[in-house]
């Protein structure tokens, strides 16, 4: 058994910086390369992608990393655990494998987790009797099965430990838990139990740390000056132990700041009950942990407590939920509120008019209350502003209404209040609104697959 092991962030979420995985594997030395692409949004947009290309509907700028980091993997022992597959992790799989095998690597293998897709099990699930509630107001999936754009299940460490005692090298995911990333390889190394819940909190904490990228180490960070540089900003590293502590860090020489303060930050993000932080693989009690800082960019995690996993797997579905349509024009001093007031005005009417029918119209005033809900009162209207950008959004079952609207935006600009500029772009349009809906369903319900494919 190893002394402790590196664990290094690269991605936070799809888009995030390109070079940072290949300067997790390249500045100082780690043992995994994790990263996370998949927000609960970029399910949809990836089978949306598959639909118009069966080859894609995954993150195709993985490829390019596990590209230029193929040199570790194959002499420092690194090995690189991504949900990057999305919607269809073996197209990743099968690009990673044709570039490896073009540069001349022998011996790779890559791990494909699947089974999480269950878009097309739904009918056969609602038959066997699981109703797929969503969790915020107790409707059945079926009253919008004919909407769904896709529908994963959150999977945890397991099938990822597995595929590490596989031999996996590069292991590329669907929709598994962000958590999962970190802890499937301290499982591995360190041989902890699945039901030594303590120590799955551990692994959970230490991956909820990770998820978010440099979010743990500086970026996003509310003391933001304390930070000397975002520049080359380094993404976290934890340092785990067999009896279940760990340091976060990040290399020496980079830019960002590790302190007790941007790992409290991250531990309070998207957490819900900080007592019951519920994966599929432990309950974790955010409540237990210690956050101490033993030296600088370095912080210490211990006192994690956790209790026994649910029977059931969090579903991730997404459906189409109508359409929505926005855009902006900029008025300038004087009396710009007032102007873009009217204006505002001026196009809810003409809509009326014209018998277009919106679920909702919204009006905003960015320079004055876009961060918030703040009524436009006659105060404010005498108040002088340099500039007032009007933001309308509608949204609606009926496209072609949408798309009426959008041809009145620019119009406005020669036909209703004076000093307006900012439209630029062409004719707005509507585009689909994509809603989310969160269900649970028993774990017996589906099993996940573990595959290994390796370049002779």
């Amino acid at each position: 058994m190893k002394e402790f092991i590196r664990i290094a962030s690269g991605q936070g979420f799809w888009g995030d910086l390109p070079n940072a995985p290949v300067n997790q594997a390249k500045k100082g030395p780690i043992d995994y390369l994790v990263m996370d692409y998949l927000a609960e949004v970029t399910m949809s947009i990836m089978q949306k992608q598959r639909m118009r290309n069966p080859d894609w509907g995954y993150a195709r700028d993985f490829v390019n990393v596990v590209e230029q980091v193929l040199p570790e993997i194959k002499n420092d022992g690194i090995k690189v655990i991504s949900n990057a597959g999305g919607v269809n992790p073996n197209a990743c799989k099968d690009e990673i494998l044709k570039v490896a095998k073009e540069k001349g690597y022998t011996g790779l293998k890559v791990a494909v987790v699947d089974g999480d897709d269950i878009l097309d099990q739904i009918d056969e699930l609602i038959a066997d009797g699981h109703e797929l509630k969503n969790m915020d107001n107790g409707r059945p999936i079926s009253t919008i099965k004919d909407q769904l754009l896709s529908a994963n299940v959150y999977f945890g460490c397991q099938p990822i430990v597995e595929a590490l005692a596989k031999g996996a090298d590069v292991i590329i995911t669907g929709r598994v838990t962000d958590t999962g990333l970190t802890l499937a390889p301290m499982i591995h190394e360190f041989g902890w139990e699945l039901d030594d819940f303590d120590k799955m909190a551990v692994g959970t904490i230490a991956g909820h740390i990770l998820e978010c990228g440099a979010q743990s180490s500086g970026g996003n960070f509310t003391d933001w000056e304390k930070v000397e540089d975002f520049t080359d900003i380094g993404f976290p590293i934890v340092q785990a132990y067999p009896d279940g502590d760990f340091f976060v860090t990040k290399h020496e020489g980079t830019g960002g700041l590790v302190s007790a303060m941007t790992v409290k930050e991250q531990l309070l993000y998207e957490i819900g009950d900080p007592a019951e932080y519920i994966t599929p693989d432990v309950i974790a009690d955010f409540t237990s942990i210690k956050v101490e800082e033993t030296e600088k960019n370095k912080v210490k995690v211990t006192g994690i407590k956790g209790h026994p996993d649910t029977p059931t797997y969090k579903v991730s579905a997404s459906y189409n939920d109508g359409y929505k349509l926005s855009a902006t024009l900029v008025y300038c001093w004087p009396d710009a509120l007032k102007k873009a007031v009217k204006g505002a005005e001026i196009l809810e009417k003409r809509a009326e008019n014209l018998g277009l029918q919106f679920n909702e119209f919204n009006k905003e005033y960015i320079g004055y209350n876009g961060n918030s809900e703040q009524p436009v009162t006659e105060e404010a209207l005498n108040t002088e502003f340099d500039e007032i950008q009007m933001r309308i959004s509608v949204s609606g079952e009926r496209k072609n209404d949408l798309n009426r609207f959008g041809m009145e935006i620019a119009p406005l600009i020669l036909t209703g209040p004076s000093g307006v500029t900012g439209f630029a772009g062409g004719r707005p349009k509507a585009s689909d609104v994509v809603a989310y809906w969160p269900a649970l369903l028993d774990k017996e319900a589906v099993t996940p697959r573990v595959t290994v494919f390796e370049i002779d």
